[in-house]
C-alpha cells in the first residue's frame, strides 16, 4: 500500500475509452490511493465508449490541484472534449508546474496539447495523435509507456500494466522524495 494517503484525478467526460480510465484507477486503489472521478458536472453518469458509467463525484470547478498528488487522463474521444474546459487546463498546468504525475494515455495527449506543457518532452501516444503531439514540440517515441520526468504516457489498451505501474511508481518516487526532504 504504497501510495496510501495520496490523493489522485480522474478525469472524465462522455466516451472516455472504458479501459483507459478504469484500469488506471483501480490500480492506484490497490496501492492505498484515493482517486476522484471528475467531469464537468459533479454527480452526472458519463458513459464511456463501451458503454461502461463514470459517475462524478466532483466537479472540475471544485477541485484544487494543491490538494491532490497527481491526475490521470484518458483516452478514447473523451479527451477531446477535455480540452476544452479552463479548469481542466488549469489543473494539468499547476500539476505540471508542481511537478506531481500526470497519467495520459492514447488520445489523452489532446489535453496536455492544450494546456500547452509538451514543448521538448518525450511522450508516446495513439499514432493517430502522433503529428499532433509533435507540432506541440513534444518529441514521440512509438513504445508501450514513455516517462519523461512526471509525465507518463502510453499508447493504448494493451499497454495498460506497464503503463498503471510506471504511473504507480512516479507517484511513489515523489512522495518518498517529498518524506526525504528536510
Amino acid at each position: 500500500m504504497r501510495l496510501t494517503g495520496q490523493k489522485i484525478i480522474a478525469l472524465v467526460d462522455e466516451e472516455f475509452e472504458d479501459l483507459e480510465l478504469w484500469y488506471p484507477v483501480h490500480r492506484v486503489r490497490e496501492e492505498g490511493a484515493e482517486v476522484h472521478l471528475a467531469g464537468e458536472q459533479k454527480g452526472k453518469t458519463y458513459i464511456g465508449k463501451y458503454g461502461v458509467p463514470a459517475a462524478a463525484e466532483y466537479s472540475f470547478e471544485e477541485l484544487n490541484s494543491s490538494d491532490y498528488d497527481g491526475i490521470l487522463v484518458p483516452g478514447g474521444w473523451a479527451p477531446d472534449k477535455l480540452r476544452r474546459y479552463p479548469k481542466v487546463l488549469e489543473l494539468v498546468k499547476e500539476m505540471h508546474a508542481d511537478r506531481k504525475p500526470i497519467g495520459q494515455i492514447c488520445h489523452a495527449g489532446w489535453v496536455l496539447i492544450s494546456a500547452k506543457i509538451l514543448d521538448g518532452v518525450t511522450v508516446t501516444s495513439t499514432p493517430g495523435i502522433r503529428d499532433d503531439m509533435e507540432n506541440a514540440g513534444a518529441v514521440w517515441k512509438d513504445e508501450p509507456v514513455v516517462v519523461d520526468g512526471h509525465i507518463i504516457s502510453a499508447r493504448r489498451p494493451p499497454d495498460l500494466p506497464p503503463y498503471g505501474k510506471a504511473f504507480c511508481d512516479a507517484l511513489a518516487a515523489r512522495a518518498s522524495n517529498k518524506n526525504c526532504t528536510p
